[in-house]
């Protein structure tokens, strides 16, 4: 065992030197790179995105496997090794109910929310919104709201967990080593994404997965084998403390563990468990549909398979990976609570600000201290490769999304409104392409600067930090598409109102949440807190919150739903869960978009002016340019990096004639494409029905 012992320094000191990893794992970490990276351009040369289906949905021909695991790697991101492992540290084995749970909601995807999303044919979820409800109004409020989600719970999240590791392996504690640390994440994750899209993401995530399984279970085995076994570890749980303890103001001391630790169901009563029953079974669920079945993330991989079969075998593949969690980590999360108390479990704020720069406590270390401490040289390598494969996986797989849903529903909205003589009318499945790539460099830059509030926070626990703000967010989200999935009943006017009562009160719990922290137990500095505040947000679990503002949504839904004209019904047809199979043409709620490169231009617009003028003039009516290798003589440097940025479809092929379908033919295909032969239906069918009883059985046993 190697016993690298290194105290980490003051927080806003200088560090000691020395790093806790050696030259040997540096070479594991700069091969497992060299091998990803490997991976990531064969897959993006393999799949080159020449156009819009290819970079954002891997032009819907993924095989189940790397569905499958895209789903998992895309989910578990450095914040679950870092959070899932705290928590366990913190509290015992009920963080682990957020993974159980997932099981079901992943078969709700597979089986009921895919095969809609399937036969609209869309991109995003927001596009799926605008074509059941029509109007803007509400797939710009969605995709600003996803954008938001995903700085605030996914990305700054991620890149703060992996940052921390980074610091912890090279002991440093300064700021200027954690923004140089999520830098170089930064740029590692968005190569990936921007050069080879959804394709190289998907195969790219396929490799990390393996590599994130095989190196936490070598992990698991040597943390069991350290504190005993699994019967000295539950066994010796509740008396890991440290020496240096507080006392709080009711004169209780801070950092104890809970005494449920080992049930995934606690009681309500608000104070004595992170974990009340009641938000795990009814919060939980709201919360788990709206990340599973609604978000853009998770979806896109399911969009990408080739069918039916592949799209269910994926969420089943999901589903088994998802029992992990709790073996490879929460459990070596509480191991890691029993070897090193001191420090995993402080419990005064001033030492914890001494060892991890957090106040609140220091249980967001625990799976780096046993990285570092437990494993030889060489293999504290490969678990710090497996963590940065963790964050790679989830980074790539948030761009490639938020990049999706900035072009498909936001840049298409906005762009007829910049008027530019050297623009066409409508966007060229290049420019798409560009946008999509640029919007991403400034979505990292937006997130960065969020990384100090989480930092700041005084919950000490990442875990809890993600799933309080999806909680304050998402319940509206959830509402409003099982409204509009199963209930044809719903308009645009309820689902909008909805969405904006629900946005309103998420964002007063949101704002109060952040602005007045609660001291960590043991300060001696006053709660800053007014009366209104502790009563309602110290008494109402947030888990508890999210069923409160889900039940509020869906009753103003439904309310003025009721009250407004209904949505005809000829314009619903594969839009519901109930008419998935429908074969006959959609009419549109208002005209659809066509963003096709060689459709014609409208009249009056500076194509058709521009044709017209050159007609006229016997094609002189502009100067000629001579091409050179594919550029103008006289473009810029700038404009030719452009031209290759944007590059799209190969003029070979842009010049094939394309096949034309009618209306009745689109509308067919698109029904025809959730037929699923008898033998994989059954196959699939029974899988799902072991998975679920495997998961019935787990939160019976733990509950």
């Amino acid at each position: 065992m190697s016993t690298a012992t290194t105290v980490m320094p003051d927080a806003g000191g200088g560090a000691e030197e020395g790093s806790r990893i050696g030259w040997p794992d540096g070479l594991v970490i700069a091969a497992y790179f060299l091998f990803v990276f490997s991976v990531g351009l064969w897959s993006s040369y393999r799949n080159r995105s020449s156009n819009v289906s290819d970079y954002f949905l891997a032009s819907r021909n993924m095989h189940w496997i790397p569905v499958g695991a895209s789903l998992f790697a895309s989910n578990i991101g450095s914040g679950h090794f870092i959070g899932l492992a705290g928590s366990g540290a913190a509290s015992g084995i009920g963080v682990a109910g957020f993974e159980q749970s997932a099981i079901y909601i992943l078969m709700l995807l597979g089986w009921l929310f895919v095969p809609v999303y399937m036969s609209s044919g869309v991109y995003t979820m927001p596009e799926f919104m605008k074509l059941r409800f029509g109007g803007r109004r509400i797939r710009v409020y969605l995709s600003f709201l996803a954008l938001l989600l995903y700085i605030f719970t996914k990305i700054s999240a991620d890149l703060y967990a992996g940052a921390l590791f980074i610091q912890l392996a090279l002991n440093k504690n300064s700021s200027g080593w954690l923004y140089l640390a999520i830098l170089i994440l930064l740029a590692m994750a968005a190569v990936f994404c921007i050069a080879g899209g959804l394709s190289a993401v998907v195969w790219t995530d396929f490799v990390q997965t393996i590599l994130m399984v095989v190196g936490a279970f070598i992990l698991m085995v040597l943390s069991f084998k350290e504190v005993g076994g699994l019967s000295k570890l539950v066994e010796d749980y509740p008396y890991a403390r440290a020496t240096l303890q507080a006392t709080d103001h009711n004169n209780n001391s801070c950092g104890e563990p809970s005494p449920y630790y080992l049930s995934l169901l606690h009681p309500i009563q608000p104070g004595l468990s992170d974990y009340p029953w009641t938000g795990m079974i009814f919060g939980l669920t709201i919360n788990s549909i709206w990340y599973w079945c609604t978000d853009q993330v998770i979806v896109q991989r399911t969009l990408a398979s080739k069918d039916m079969i592949h799209a269910k075998g994926g969420c089943i593949l999901a589903s088994y990976l998802k029992f992990l969690p709790l073996w490879l980590l929460v459990f070596p999360g509480m191991a890691a609570r029993i070897l090193y108390p001191e420090r995993v479990a402080c419990a005064d704020p001033a030492e914890c600000t001494r060892i991890c720069g957090s106040a609140g406590g220091c249980t967001n270390i625990a799976y780096a201290e046993l990285v570092l401490n437990l494993l030889p040289t060489g293999l504290a390598g490969l678990m710090l490769a497996v963590m940065m494969a963790a964050l790679m996986s989830s980074l790539t797989s948030i761009f490639n999304s938020a990049s999706t849903i900035f072009t498909m529903d936001v840049w298409v909205l906005i762009r007829p409104k910049i008027k530019c003589y050297r623009l066409p009318t409508k966007p060229t499945q290049a420019e798409l392409l560009f946008v999509g790539r640029a919007f991403v460099l400034v979505l990292v830059g937006i997130s960065v600067i969020w990384i100090p509030v989480i930092q700041n926070t005084g919950n000490s626990q990442l875990f809890h930090y993600i799933q309080a703000v999806s909680s304050f967010l998402a319940p509206p989200i959830c509402a409003v598409y099982l409204l509009a999935m199963f209930w044809s009943r719903t308009n645009e006017p309820g689902a909008f109102w909805g969405l904006m009562i629900g946005l309103v009160i998420g964002m007063l719990r949101f704002i109060v949440e952040f602005s007045f922290t609660q001291p960590p137990c043991g300060s001696s500095d006053p709660d800053p807190r007014p009366a209104f505040v502790k009563l309602t947000v110290g008494n109402v679990h947030y888990l508890h919150f999210s069923c409160i503002l889900w039940i509020i949504t869906g009753l103003v839904t439904v309310g003025v739903s009721l009250l407004t004209e209904p949505i005809p019904e000829e314009c619903l047809y594969r839009l519901t869960f109930w008419t998935r199979h429908d074969p006959r043409i959609r009419q549109p709620l208002e005209e659809e978009d066509d963003f096709d490169d060689d459709a014609p231009a409208k009249n009056g617009g500076p194509e058709a002016t521009e044709h017209a003028e050159n007609a006229a003039n016997g094609s002189n009516g502009a100067p000629q340019q001579m091409e050179v290798e594919g550029y103008a003589e006289n473009e810029s440097k700038f404009q030719r990096i452009k031209k290759y940025l944007c590059r799209a479809i190969p003029e070979a092929e842009e010049e094939s004639p394309k096949v034309v379908l009618t209306e009745s033919q689109k509308a067919e295909d698109a029904a025809a494409f959730l037929k699923e032969p008898p033998f994989w239906r059954n196959f699939v069918n029974y899988n799902a029905v072991v998975c679920l009883a495997l998961t019935t059985f787990v939160w019976g046993f733990f509950a």
